[in-house]
């Protein structure tokens, strides 16, 4: 198990056996003979491996494995198969500690994850997911009012939420199944800390669309396209784009789009979109308008506030309700937030004023 261990720290921290070696002080074949499991590493050696993979030494102890199946990435083409191998590896550490805690507790705290029972199983054309975007919304209980915190909507439902801490620009998200060695599946959706979270709601959405439309979908309708339709669908509904940008325009103000941003968690760009297929405006606005958009180089980064990041609380939420029914002990809450004792005793006795999201 360590062995298995100190080789996905490595990976995913990015380092080759002799870049990992020369941080510990020892040669890449000592670190090699640790990976294959031929050599054990002393508990100074551990610390170091640890400290040079960015990691604590628990995760070398963890007993809670789980596979990550048939991971689906939404990337560029210069996120390459050695990138994503890491990046499965750091998605797979921190679903591990969800399912640790998760086990801590006699009856899941949360529910597990289903498709609404009424959603339709044959979707013809594109057209028709606005209303299977509705459906899913009415069936939750979400209404057609804009979602504030979408990270916690989808926790509360049991998916499993994970933002990444990811420096490659060429990531933007992924869907797969968690299994753990007893045979029990999680969901997934991760996406990238490093984007604003106009972008993170809407890749979210975007997964969330992977999960509920799969295998619904009429040959021949492109599925990343469906996605990312009742991602626009999900975030801003037909009901509220018709009410608040009127049925028919022709042209709209890059003030009022960002307004709407704001108010809804799409993009600038979302709204466009969604203008041009709720019919609100015709095809050749929306390309003139797109083409001013780019034009001012707000396909990069959007004019304005940032919208602020998603931060997934559940988990955190949790750790402290175990605690207070004593189904961890002090030291496991620290270990699965992945903070020191000391910073931990502060926090829980509210002592920081700055305390931060853990991932």
């Amino acid at each position: 198990m360590i062995a298995d261990r100190i080789r996905q720290a490595r990976l995913a921290a990015g380092l080759t056996l002799s870049a990992l070696g020369d941080q510990v002080g020892v040669s890449h074949t000592a670190i090699q003979k640790y990976e294959k499991g031929l050599l054990t590493p002393s508990s100074t050696q551990l610390l170091k491996l640890a400290r040079a993979c960015g990691i604590r030494t628990e995760y070398f102890f963890r007993t809670h494995t789980v596979e990550l199946l048939h991971p689906e990435f939404r990337k560029l083409a210069s996120f390459g198969k050695t990138a994503q191998d890491a990046l499965k590896i750091k998605v797979v550490e921190l679903v591990e500690r969800r399912v640790e805690l998760l086990s801590a507790f006699p009856r899941l705290p949360v529910p597990a994850f289903a498709p609404p029972a009424n959603l339709p199983q044959h979707i013809a054309s594109l057209d028709e997911i606005d209303a299977f975007s509705d459906t899913v919304r009415n069936a939750w209980q979400l209404g057609l009012n804009p979602i504030a915190d979408l990270t916690d909507t989808l926790e509360g439902l049991g998916l499993l939420v994970i933002v990444v801490d990811e420096d490659n620009p060429g990531f933007s998200g992924l869907t797969a199944k968690a299994r753990t060695e007893d045979g029990r599946e999680y969901p997934v959706a991760a996406v990238s800390k490093r984007w604003p979270g106009d972008r993170q709601r809407f890749t979210l959405a975007h997964e969330l669309g992977h999960l509920l439309l799969g295998g619904r979908l009429a040959e021949g309708i492109d599925e990343e396209k469906a996605c990312d339709w009742f991602a626009g669908a999900f975030l801003a509904p037909r009901v509220a784009v018709l009410q608040l940008l009127g049925v028919q325009r022709h042209a709209l103000e890059w003030q009022e789009l960002y307004v709407l941003k704001h108010e809804f968690g799409l993009s600038m760009t979302g709204w466009l979109q969604r203008a041009k297929q709720c019919g609100v405006i015709t095809e050749t606005v929306h390309l003139s308008m797109f083409k001013r958009f780019s034009a001012r180089g707000w396909r990069k980064t959007e004019p304005g506030q940032p919208l602020p990041q998603e931060h997934p609380r559940l988990f955190d939420q949790l750790v402290y309700r175990a605690l207070a029914e004593r189904y961890i002990s002090e030291g496991k809450a620290a270990e699965l937030l992945g903070i020191p004792m000391m910073r931990f005793h502060k926090e829980r006795q509210m002592e920081s004023s700055d305390a931060v999201a853990h991932q």
